[in-house]
């Protein structure tokens, strides 16, 4: 039996690392144990949008894994987690979702989580978005998963950059029916 419910998080290279390093730094203080992929890609993109390391993203987590680690745990199906949220989520690795090509662990895990029928959320960053885009998110609905493009919220009167990140932060972690303390929510 698993002490605290695992929760998977991928970060993929897309713009908007700042959603990925914000989700870890948030589940820190939930009862989860969190387990963290990240592209090279990603790494890449965390230094240019960011001042945070790699090693200290990793660190908010408490497991990580390499990218070519497929014989990691979150590559089987036996082990049990309550899904995955890949935030941000680029084309590429949205793709490769899409069409079961899993050539590294953050793919390979996000096809073990839909083939387990287990809670995959994509967050979407790509803006516009062309024919493809569209039909292989719709591909990935299909197969249930669910794609939340990181779309900020108004009615909450943001006042920061920070407050348009936590809402989106927040708005994921309630589609796992987690509290995160982070959502000004409608009419409340």
């Amino acid at each position: 039996m698993v002490d605290r419910p695992r929760l998977i998080v991928g970060i993929s290279g897309a713009s908007g690392v700042i959603y990925g390093v914000r989700l870890l730094q948030t589940l820190q203080s939930l009862p989860l144990e969190t387990h963290l992929v990240m592209t090279r890609t990603a790494e890449v993109t965390l230094a240019h949008e960011t001042d945070f390391k790699v090693d200290d993203v990793r660190r908010l987590a408490d497991v990580a894994y390499r990218i070519d680690d497929l014989a990691a745990a979150i590559s089987s199906g036996s082990y049990r987690t309550i899904g995955m949220i890949v935030s941000p989520c680029s084309m590429r690795s949205l793709s490769e979702i899409a069409h079961g090509i899993t050539s590294n662990l953050l793919t390979r895990a996000a096809d073990v989580v839909l083939k387990e029928r287990r809670k995959l959320v994509l967050v979407a960053r790509e803006t516009p978005l062309h024919a493809i885009h569209l039909r292989n998110m719709t591909t990935l609905a299909e197969m249930g998963a669910i794609i939340a493009p990181s779309v900020p919220a108004f009615y909450n009167r943001p006042q920061s950059l920070d407050d348009l990140i936590d809402h989106t932060v927040g708005r994921i972690l309630d589609l796992f029916d987690l509290e995160s303390g982070r959502v000004k929510r409608w009419r409340e």
